[in-house]
């Protein structure tokens, strides 16, 4: 049970970090809150574990997090920026596997001891940056819009609810499938594999449900950028 305790206790935290990046540096930090939150998935995704006798890997909480700044971004600056925040999360994976491909490619002193941890690392990443890439653009797009679609229909202040969960839940069913699919079939066996796909869905399902308070919180954050900027669509 110490994963699960653990994983609440991880969770909390990831939220607790996001409001306070908001609060600080406002449309700014949720920018840069996306750019590491995906860096962060891709690495932590290398790491599985196991919960009620199931394996799942890791970074499913803080790629939830991206949807709800893109969510917020939406709520709060409107659809536009939210797209615009999807292509900065977008450049920055690309950026760090071009970057990070680059430096494995040096030849390493010979009292350098942190080549195979590297390459351990980051050598796998290209194929979880295919994975992550299609199933990011996939995915976040069709959480903008549908959240814009959401949004027009349940427009009161109090329904916020059922348009971020509305909208995150479908798209990461979608980005969840394409992901699995890159970055694992074959890499493990099909028995892990299916393990892997419900576990992750399911835990991105519930930090997607864990997250609706924090959204509240965040929106009621108040910048001052916010009353020179009106949404745009």
């Amino acid at each position: 049970m110490f994963n699960f305790y653990f994983g609440v206790a991880f969770a909390l935290v990831n939220f607790i970090l996001f409001l306070t990046c908001y609060k600080w540096f406002g449309r700014m930090g949720l920018f840069a809150w996306i750019a590491a939150a995906t860096i962060l998935a891709n690495l932590q995704v290398v790491k599985t574990i196991e919960m009620f006798g199931l394996v799942m890997t890791l970074g499913n909480v803080i790629y939830g997090t991206i949807y709800l700044a893109t969510d917020l971004i939406n709520e709060k600056y409107g659809e536009k920026e939210a797209k615009k925040a999807v292509w900065f999360g977008f450049f920055t994976l690309i950026m760090t596997t071009i970057i990070m491909q680059m430096v494995l490619v040096f030849q390493p002193h010979e009292s350098d001891v942190f080549q195979p941890h590297l390459e351990a690392i980051f050598g796998f990443m290209p194929r979880l940056v295919i994975g992550s890439l299609a199933a990011y653009l996939i995915s976040q797009y069709l959480d903008v819009k549908l959240f814009a679609k959401l949004k027009k229909k349940f427009s009161r202040p109090d329904q916020l609810w059922i348009r971020n969960n509305g909208s995150t839940m479908v798209s990461q069913l979608i980005d969840t499938v394409i992901f699995c699919t890159i970055a694992f079939a074959g890499v493990f066996s099909w028995d892990v594999w299916i393990q892997i796909f419900f576990t992750t869905y399911v835990i991105k399902f519930v930090v997607s449900a864990a997250s609706t308070p924090f959204i509240y919180i965040a929106r009621s954050f108040n910048h001052p950028e916010e009353d020179l900027q009106k949404p745009g669509v």
